[in-house]
Parts: C-alpha cells; structure tokens; sequence
C-alpha cells in the first residue's frame, strides 16, 4: 500500500498512485563546462541558455535515458555529503521518528480524550509516522552509492510520498497553531467555531493540499543512468528542459504554498496567542518558551531546504548559484528531522501524556501520575 495513500483512513477520502513506468489542546532532492561524446550543439546551447543547475544532465542523441554531467557535479553527487553524511540523517530520523511518533500516536487513539485538539495532533503523528515509512527506499539508494535498484514507477512514488509527508506534517503544524490561537485567544468565539467538524476539515485541507502539491512530482521521469558508470539515479539528475518547463513551477509551488505560508501561519497564531495571554494577565513564560522552540525547530528543519530549492530554479543565467544541488540534498535530509522533534514538543512534554505511556508500557499503573496534570489537550494547547 502507498504510504501517502494511508491518511484517507483518517477522514474518509481516496487516493491514487502513479505506477507507469519508464522504459529505462483543546484547552484544554570530463571537466567542468563539457559534455559527453554524444551530445549534440543544440544541447552546448540549451546549457548557455538555461544555466548549470544543479546537476543538470544532457540527455545523449542516442539514448535519452542516459545522462552526462560535468565532473565538478559528478563530484558532488558522489561525495561523502550524499553518500555519507545524507542517509545518517535519514537513519536517525527512523529510528528516533518511527518508535516515539508510532508510540504517540498508539497512545493519542486509546488513551486520551476524543477532542478536537487530540484529532489533530493524531494526524500530526500519523504525518510524521508516514514519513519515516517512506524514508528506506531514499535511505537504501544513498547508501549503495546513488544507485536506484527499484524501478521508474517506486522512484516516482518515493518521491511523491517523501515530499508529500513532509509538506503535510507542515500543513498540519499550521493547522494546530490556528486551532490553539482560536481556542487561548479567542475563546468566545472558539465555542461556536471549534469542534470535531473544524478539527476534521482543518486536517483535510491538510492532507488535500499535501497531496495536490506532491502529485505533479510522480509525473515525469525521474531515473537516468549516469554517463558511462552504471549507475541509475533517482531525481538527482535531470534534463535541462524537464528542469525549466516542469520541476522549476512544481517546486515553486511546494516552497511557497506547502512551507512558508504554514510557516508565516504559524508565526502570527503563536504570536497572537502570546499577546492575548499577556493582555489577561496571565503568566506566560512557559508558553513563550514553547512557542520560541515550535517557532525555531520549524524554521530551523524547513527553512534552508525551501529557501535552496527557490534559488535552485530562481535564476536561470550562467553560474548564478554553481552547483546549489550539493547543498540542498542534505538540506532535504535534515528536514526530515522534524518528525522526530514534533513528539516531544507535542506530546511527551506533558506529564499526563507521558503517565499514559509509562501505563502502557507496564511501567506504571494509570492514573498515579500527579493529580490535575495537564495532558497534550490541556497544558500544551496553553503553552503553543
């Protein structure tokens, strides 16, 4: 089953996959300038009009599944970075990610209050449990080297899964945030908006719009054999004109709609909430910590991979941003990290909610933790 296709059990919606396949709180992705032997003139200029990006390939006149690039990016792509560096991100988002979002999310659907708050943070868990389902096929590939062993059509489904997960876990953070400032900062009118049906549309537009943004990525070819050395590459290189006419607006799209507007979200509700919190009176350190860690993992997990990818496709003049690639690549691994952040700073902050897990794995009989304390829907809706 496609993991990107598991959230309509959650809300009662459908999915379907591309598989064609290339020839080749409630409150509470020779030297430098060359080609290979085979390309043709009208390549050499396609490359002074479109510009080096990063590891742009020139298809061969006689074999257009067969990419040649220039040793400096060959270089890059093969370096320690990708090979490395890349797939122990990758590593350690399974194994952080998929136990502490897996045990969150078992603990969130049996043990605590059915609220509007709790169906968000599940589909929060469900994001971040998906995505690091979706990471062995990526982890695999860097690790044997850029060498893609499954096929065209499970290129394009990881690619579309990957960046469709972790866009939505994005969408979803955003979400939360607007739920938590109509329930602290506006609570008059959090009693007539809130509720189980604004929960369940705020994560369907969620999961809608993670997938709308992602689809256009499994709809073109994505794996190339590497000049003369065997390899299959998945995504890391593509033709020059794919790159302007499809990926640049398919990118764009991504950055802007699925990363920096939920961002931009997310820091007006935060800062919303404070600001009514300080206007009552109340105490808010706590809270103002939380936010500032919500507000800095976020920025610092999303930002730097959203803003290379934009300046990737930005510029299409001679050397405006060298090979940019190389930077991305691991920038796109490190955003994968925030899944493994989100479970402690949604849920295991709260004493009631790490009591029910210690209940559940046996470690302490339910309800001993400290009385009155509050749980993911109550203290931590307060303090995001």
């Amino acid at each position: 089953m496609q993991p990107l296709a598991l959230w309509p059990l959650l809300l009662g919606l459908s999915l379907a996959g591309d598989t064609q396949t290339l020839s080749t709180y409630d409150e509470g992705g020779g030297v430098e300038g060359t080609v290979g032997p085979s390309a043709r003139p009208t390549e050499r200029r396609l490359d002074r009009t479109v510009g080096p990006r990063a590891y742009p390939g020139h298809p061969r006149a006689n074999d257009s599944g067969t990419l040649d690039l220039p040793a400096s990016s060959q270089e890059l792509l093969l370096g320690w970075v990708p090979t490395r560096l890349v797939p122990a991100l990758y590593g350690l988002a399974l194994a952080v990610g998929l136990p502490a979002n897996g045990l969150a999310l078992w603990v969130l659907a049996t043990q605590m209050p059915r609220l509007p708050s709790t169906v968000l943070l599940m589909n929060l868990a469900a994001a971040d449990l998906l995505l690091g389902l979706a990471l062995p096929p990526r982890l695999i590939y860097h690790l044997r080297g850029q060498r893609w062993p499954f096929g065209e059509a499970a290129c394009r489904l990881a690619t579309a899964t990957l960046y469709g997960h972790m866009y939505g876990s994005v969408l979803l953070l955003g979400a939360i945030s607007l739920d938590r400032y109509l329930a602290l900062a506006r609570p008059l009118r959090a009693r007539a908006l809130r509720g189980h049906r604004l929960a369940a549309g705020l994560c369907a537009t969620s999961w809608l719009a993670a997938a709308t943004l992602a689809t256009p990525l499994a709809l073109q070819p994505q794996t190339f054999r590497l000049g003369d050395t065997g390899r299959v590459l998945c995504l890391d290189a593509l033709p020059l004109a794919a790159q302007a006419a499809h990926w640049r607006p398919a990118f764009a799209c991504l950055a802007v709609l699925g990363c920096f507007l939920p961002l931009l979200a997310m820091a007006l509700s935060h800062g919303a909430t404070l600001r009514a919190l300080a206007a009552s009176g109340q105490r808010c350190r706590h809270a103002r910590r939380l936010t500032a860690l919500v507000l800095a993992s976020a920025l610092a997990f999303f930002a730097p991979s959203n803003v290379l990818l934009l300046l990737h496709y930005s510029d299409p003049s001679p050397g405006a941003w060298g090979d940019l690639y190389a930077a991305y690549v691991p920038s796109l691994a490190l955003s994968t990290l925030n899944s493994c952040v989100d479970p402690f700073v949604y849920y295991y902050a709260s004493a009631e909610f790490r009591d029910k897990v210690r209940a559940r794995l046996g470690r302490r009989p339910p309800g001993s933790g400290q009385p009155g304390s509050p749980g993911p829907a109550t203290r931590s809706s307060s303090g995001l």
